[in-house]
């Protein structure tokens, strides 16, 4: 089989992705905007990390706190939407259902024609803010073969920020990456303890000498640590970086952006 999009993408050179933080859903507590709005913020944003030279991005439903196992189907078709019209900028773009619906990411990826997933639980178990979140490889890959999504590259998260992995403590991180190239995941994600922490060095070394596949950076990663942290990854997600104040729930800054773009350019030519 041809190598996926995005994998080839991140095999050329080094990528940023950038973060957009879909506002709250219908149905969800934090909701304010119709759904209309919400695909407007997301485009706004989406227009400020083009501008600023970012060919790649993100969505996620992060504003519909607190998340559940099973988000109803206004969630998967709203983000389908967002999906859809972002996807028309002309940038790779990627989706993340939160929390756990990898099924449902899948599936906006398929109709949105998205890039790539970004998946948690692919391999081991762990107890996150929403409970226990159990191993999905198996499933997950199947579905992604019955609905003819095989062009859609998943992303797992090894170790994930917000969980606690004490069920699994006798497995380091660099175990699970290897265990989540083996049983077929794209890429592996590397965070810190949660959302703006950056990975310890160490985590992210073990990581990226342990498997083949690419290493991307999930979190926490700013205009201040990033030469230090790229060449241990192909690819960094940002978010919180770029907003303002550094806060991930407020709008993109263009001049945190531009920053950020300046420092990554430099350290990626290096």
């Amino acid at each position: 089989m041809t190598e996926r999009p995005f994998l080839a993408r991140l095999r050329q050179h080094k990528r940023l992705v950038g973060m957009i933080h879909v506002e709250a859903l219908p149905g969800t507590p934090a909701q304010r905007l119709s759904v209309d709005a919400i695909v407007a913020q997301a485009l706004t944003e989406a227009a400020l990390y083009r501008d600023a030279g970012v060919d790649t991005v993100m969505i996620e439903n992060m504003h519909d706190v607190p998340y559940l196992r099973a988000p109803g189907p206004e969630i998967t078709a709203a983000m389908t939407r967002v999906g859809c019209e972002v996807r028309k900028l002309g940038l790779m773009t990627g989706v993340q259902v939160l929390a756990g619906a990898n099924r449902e990411a899948l599936a906006v990826a398929l109709a949105a024609g998205l890039d790539f997933v970004r998946v948690e639980g692919f391999v081991y178990a762990h107890v996150a803010d929403e409970g226990l979140i159990e191993a999905c490889a198996g499933d997950l890959l199947r579905y992604r073969r019955q609905i003819g999504a095989d062009s859609v590259a998943i992303l797992a998260d090894v170790k994930k920020k917000h969980s606690a992995h004490a069920i699994t403590a006798d497995v380091g991180i660099a175990e699970t990456a290897r265990t989540a190239e083996f049983f077929g995941a794209d890429g592996v994600i590397v965070t810190g303890i949660r959302t703006g922490v950056a990975p310890e060095l160490a985590n992210l070394r073990a990581v990226r000498a342990a498997v083949g596949t690419p290493v991307l950076i999930g979190s926490g990663v700013t205009a201040a640590n990033l030469a230090e942290l790229l060449p241990f990854a192909d690819a960094i997600i940002v978010g919180s970086d770029v907003k303002v104040d550094g806060y991930w729930a407020n709008p993109v800054s263009p001049e945190r952006l531009a920053r950020l773009m300046e420092v990554f350019r430099a350290a990626a030519r290096g």
